[in-house]
C-alpha cells in the first residue's frame, strides 16, 4: 500500500464505534453512556443529591464563563422558563415534567437563547464530543464531557418526552449517571430550510441539544464560605 493511500484511510480508521451511533439521517442515536464508553470516556459516580439549585455553567470551547443557571419547577422551554432566558441567562427546569438538579442522577437540563437576548447559547450547537461543561454549585464543581448531538422537535410529543426523560433519548428508563442536556434553538437551520413555524413563546420547531456524561466532581474554584 502506498503512503498516499494510507493517507487516504487514516480519516477512517476508529469510526466503526461512531458509526453505529448515528442513525440514516446523521443524527446521534445512541445512549449517552453507550457513547461515552466507546469514546473511552470514564464516568463519574459521585452525584449530588439532585436537589434543585442555581449553578454557573462554563463552556471553554464556546467562551461561556460562568452564566447564571436559574433553576426553576417546569419543563423546558415553558412561560416560566423563556422568561428566564429572556434575562440573557440560563435556565434549569426541574420537577415531574424537568430534571434533576446539577450534579444529580438523572438529567440535569439547561436552556438558554441563541439568536435572541443576548444570544449566549449560540455557539453551542458547534460542540464536538468531548468537550467540557462545567457547573459550578456551593462547594462543588460539576465536569460533564459531551457525548452526542440529539435534534428536538416542538411539534413531537414523543420527541419532547425523549428530551427531556430521565436517560436522554430513552423515556422510563431509569438513570444510572449524571447526564446534562444543553439546549438551544434551531433558528437559523429551520430557516434556512424555510420553516418559519414557532409555538407561542417564539420557540422555533427545532432544537439542538448536546448530551454529556459527568465525567468527575471537584473542588468548586469559586466557592467562598459564608462568614
Amino acid at each position: 500500500m502506498t503512503p498516499r493511500s494510507l493517507r487516504r484511510i487514516r480519516p477512517l480508521l476508529g469510526v466503526g464505534a461512531v458509526t453505529l451511533a448515528v442513525g440514516l439521517s446523521g443524527l446521534a442515536v445512541a445512549p449517552a453512556e453507550a457513547q461515552a464508553a466507546a469514546d473511552h470516556i470514564k464516568v463519574s459516580k459521585d452525584f449530588s443529591s439532585g436537589k434543585p439549585r442555581n449553578a454557573r455553567i462554563t463552556i471553554p470551547a464556546v467562551g461561556i464563563r460562568r452564566l447564571p443557571v436559574i433553576a426553576y419547577r417546569g419543563k423546558t422551554d415553558d412561560a416560566p422558563g423563556t422568561r428566564i432566558q429572556n434575562r440573557g441567562i440560563a435556565a434549569a427546569p426541574y420537577g415531574p415534567n424537568g430534571g434533576t438538579g446539577p450534579g444529580g442522577k438523572g438529567n440535569y437540563q439547561v436552556t438558554a437563547h441563541r439568536t435572541a437576548h443576548g444570544g449566549v447559547f449560540r455557539r453551542t450547537p458547534s460542540l464536538d464530543n468531548g468537550a467540557r461543561i462545567l457547573v459550578d454549585v456551593g462547594k462543588y464543581r460539576y465536569v460533564y464531557r459531551v457525548t452526542r448531538t440529539r435534534w428536538v422537535s416542538f411539534r413531537s410529543a414523543k420527541s419532547l418526552r425523549q428530551q427531556r426523560a430521565a436517560v436522554p433519548g430513552h423515556p422510563g428508563r431509569e438513570p444510572k449517571r449524571a447526564f446534562i442536556t444543553v439546549s438551544t434553538c434551531a433558528t437559523p437551520e429551520d430557516h434556512a430550510r424555510g420553516n418559519y413555524w414557532t409555538d407561542r413563546f417564539g420557540n422555533p420547531e427545532h432544537r439542538i441539544d448536546k448530551i454529556g456524561v459527568m465525567v468527575r466532581r471537584t473542588a468548586n474554584p469559586s466557592y467562598e464560605p459564608k462568614g
